[in-house]
């Protein structure tokens, strides 16, 4: 494989939608999401009413990349081979010479599983998307909960979180009114959206200009992406695209046959009859990556056009577009906005009252690294009595080297390049840092004895 990647030899560019095209409030949009699937967790299943409230920087305990054990309630982070780098019961991490007496320097028992990119299943869960994520920190704080009342051993909460996320972001959720999630983002977009910068704006334009096709294939239902689409691109937002997949249930729509996964039309945002096949560009619901992809072969004339992907999830974007579709991904990655320490440039422009605004419980940002949970990237095998720590890559890091093509923090680190800008990729003959654009994580670079390992 050669060793550059640029925008300019692909014909089709195509984008995920939230924490990709759309940026939310980090702070806000994590609060936001816990305080949703919490409130449904007390008001409709009993649960303890402590969990509703939350101390300003407790949302630093999540951290992308966590498994949760849900029979034993332990979360853990864990190295690139699949063995366990830290961990902790609830909340509360367990010491060095803890990890190594219950996980020893073995496999982890779910890591075959995991690695072969299943992130959920009965006996574990694995948290790889902003969506997702404070659910880890209502989960832990479940399990201090249980442990206090009933000093329970073996957990039975996840049936009650998943109808708690299914309630928020089920399909009809958005029209109803339903949940807390929706109505929220509904009546204060400028409080959890971004809106994206005039630059990668016009960056689409420009990519349109020099005849790419342009993509939107996003999981969220078309009334919620409508109005995401409207706030930050605006109202014109359909002009961008050539065709728009909403409903897209990713990961399944890279893996799924068409007759598993059918394409659908929609009229006023409900889903009609499944279409045979996908003629023309439009906006459709559902559908599987082999229909698109005979499409897209018919409209730029080429037996194989060359797709690339952008998205923020490893899991439901970046392995299944490489792994069942061979396309080109770029992983969209804010842990490496964290990782420098700054503030984005556009946050301190703000004037102070809007930046006042919404920053009353000064929640830290989740991308800013875990104090919990140390550096995405990297971190130090726990050490017997005595003995030399070793750096390890963290398994999410493995992920990242193995199926994306680069990474990024944002859209906006790229959108002022020439589309003939030749990126470095990762691939095997090159370092782990080579595909890491603008620049790698300090974690990764030689030398740098982090603070973040701390």
């Amino acid at each position: 494989m050669q060793q550059h990647f640029s925008l300019a030899e692909c014909d089709v560019v195509g984008f995920d939608l939230d924490h990709t095209l759309c940026r939310y409030h980090l702070p806000q949009s994590a609060r936001l999401i816990y305080d949703s699937f919490a409130q449904y967790l007390v008001t409709e299943k009993g649960y303890d009413k402590e969990l509703l409230t939350l101390a300003p920087d407790s949302l630093n305990f999540c951290c992308k990349g966590l498994v949760l054990d849900i029979e034993e309630g332990n979360f853990v982070k864990l190295a690139e081979d699949g063995t366990v780098l830290r961990a902790s019961h609830g909340t509360k991490s367990m010491t060095s010479e803890e990890v190594l007496e219950l996980y020893g320097r073995k496999e982890w028992k779910h890591f075959n599983t995991v690695s072969g990119m299943v992130s959920r299943t009965a006996k574990y869960y694995l948290y790889d998307n902003y969506f997702d994520l404070p659910g880890a920190l209502l989960c832990a704080r479940v399990v201090d909960s249980l442990d206090q009342h009933d000093g329970q051993k073996k957990y039975d909460f996840w049936k009650d979180m998943v109808a708690a996320i299914q309630h928020n972001y089920k399909i009809s959720a958005f029209k109803e009114d339903c949940g807390m999630y929706f109505p929220e983002v509904k009546n204060h977009p400028d409080k959890y959206l971004q809106r994206c910068p005039e630059s990668v704006k016009k960056w689409l334009k420009q990519l349109k200009s020099a005849g790419k096709i342009l993509l939107l294939i996003t999981s969220s239902h078309s009334d919620y992406c409508r109005l995401l689409c409207e706030y930050v691109l605006g109202n014109d937002f359909e002009e961008c695209f050539d065709i728009l997949i909403t409903n897209a249930l990713k990961p399944g729509f890279f893996s799924h046959t068409p007759n598993q996964r059918p394409f659908r039309t929609l009229e006023n945002d409900e889903e009609q009859e499944a279409l045979l096949s996908l003629d023309k560009p439009g906006w459709y619901s559902q559908g599987n990556a082999i229909q698109l992809y005979d499409l897209l072969k018919k409209m730029t004339g080429k037996l194989d056009p060359k797709v690339v992907y952008f998205g923020d999830s490893m899991h439901s974007d970046i392995f299944p577009a490489r792994h069942y579709s061979n396309w080109e991904t770029v992983f969209i990655l804010e842990e490496l906005l964290g990782d420098k320490g700054v503030v984005p440039a556009k946050a301190e422009s703000e004037p102070l009252e809007k930046k006042g605004k919404y920053e009353g419980d000064q929640l830290k940002v989740p991308y800013f690294v875990s104090k919990q949970w140390g550096s995405f990237f990297m971190d130090r095998l726990p050490g017997l009595e005595n003995a030399e720590e070793t750096l390890v890559h963290t398994w999410s890091c493995k992920c990242i080297s193995t199926y994306s093509t680069i990474a990024i923090p944002s859209l906006e680190a790229i959108a002022d390049l020439p589309l003939d800008y030749r990126f470095t990729r990762f691939s095997s003959n090159s370092s782990a840092t080579a595909g890491y654009y603008p620049s790698p994580p300090r974690a990764l670079l030689p030398n740098e004895d982090s603070v973040m390992m701390k």
